[in-house]
């Protein structure tokens, strides 16, 4: 008895999503490697790891490993396909003989292979650098962490290095800048906190002005709070100017600097500037150890959110992967000189020697012959 299809499974059916673009396009591909397998040998820049799917994958690793066949042979035979078809099954259960011959129906130019081949390894560097930001964005809020931003910045570094590498693959063109808008920063969970940690620096540092200086890694930068972050640098300013530091000194910095709103009433700045606690640099570097974290997960978010847009180009990756990057990197500086772990500098290379004129008799010659002219 034929099974006829509830209405709740056509919706299922009708929510599964289309293929992408670059789907058809390893279609494309492998049924010009099908068709002419000695086209291979123009491929070089992309392997099975560079298919979206296990089927395509094993295709292809199928198609690299098995000897081309005799041109002549090839085309009244389709022995070598029934060979591609075997050795792929033992990655890919589900592929079929009718699956081979439709790939092949569904290439408009076997000689456009190179141009298929580059757009799959433009797909595959798009999904490479979505994973690393992923990992980076998973590291940031990885709680069980004994050394969360050690962890953080090694994530850094390997995302760097899979930027470069796109970078080194796929060179410039007109209008690198990413047209996706950056996501809004995310909250974080521990806000709380980290404005009772904010708190606590400022009214340390009004306590005790001198050690201001100590702590010239941190910016208003790193803080989550507005208000906050305008206090500090009232704080930063009056130390410079070695002024009187007291909570009254700063409400009326506060002031000329309109920092001071219907929000922020002057009692209550007062009293949050009235309670200090422990060390100026032990709060310095809580909240630039939190900053660092925020910056990191922000531009994982950026970068993810670039590689999610189909309309990004691999260079318009770079750039703006390399400017979410360069957020961490200033922050990484600062928590370099916070924690006395700047590494050593890296011995520069001489220029190479500038090749002078040459020196030889006929050189020589010439030159005389020029002046006696």
């Amino acid at each position: 008895m034929s099974h006829t299809p509830e209405a709740d499974e056509d919706d299922d059916l009708d929510t599964v999503p289309p293929p992408p673009p670059v789907f058809h396009v390893e279609q494309a591909l492998l049924g010009a490697l099908l068709l002419d397998p000695h086209r291979l040998g123009g491929i070089t820049a992309i392997t099975a790891d560079s298919f979206s799917t296990a089927a395509h994958a094993a295709l292809f690793t199928a198609i690299s490993t098995l000897p081309a066949p005799d041109p002549a042979e090839h085309a009244t035979s389709a022995t070598w396909l029934d060979q591609v078809l075997t050795a792929a099954l033992d990655h890919a259960r589900g592929l079929t003989a009718p699956y081979l011959h439709t790939l092949i129906q569904n290439c408009p130019w076997p000689r456009h292979a190179p141009a298929y081949a580059r757009m799959v390894e433009a797909e595959h560097a798009r999904r490479h650098l979505r994973t690393a930001a992923e990992h980076l964005i998973q590291t940031v809020h990885d709680t069980s962490l004994p050394h969360p931003v050690r962890a953080v910045l090694a994530e850094t570094d390997t995302l760097t290095a899979i930027v470069d590498d796109i970078a080194s693959r796929f060179p410039p063109r007109s209008g690198v800048l990413p047209r996706t808008p950056p996501p809004l920063p995310a909250t974080a969970p521990d806000h709380a906190e980290a404005v009772q940690e904010e708190q606590m620096l400022l009214a340390t540092a009004a306590a005790r002005p001198a050690d201001i200086e100590s702590v010239r890694w941190l910016t208003a930068q790193d803080f989550i709070e507005p208000l906050h972050a305008g206090l500090w640098q009232c704080l930063c300013a009056m130390a410079r100017r070695h002024e009187p530091i007291d909570p009254v000194t700063v409400l009326w910095e506060a002031q000329q600097r309109s920092l001071l709103d219907h929000a922020s009433k002057p009692g209550e700045v007062l009293h949050l500037l009235s309670e200090p606690a422990e060390s100026v640099e032990q709060w310095g570097k809580r909240i630039l150890h939190r900053s660092l974290l925020t910056t990191a997960d922000h531009a994982g978010r950026r970068i993810q959110a670039y590689t999610d847009d189909p309309a990004t180009t691999p260079f318009q990756l770079v750039v703006g992967a390399r400017r979410a990057l360069a957020d961490i990197g200033a922050v990484r500086t600062r928590w370099q000189h916070a924690t006395a772990t700047v590494p050593p500098p890296q011995p520069r290379q001489a220029p190479p020697t500038r090749a002078g004129p040459p020196a030889t008799a006929t050189a020589h010659l010439s030159r005389v012959t020029r002046v006696s002219r």
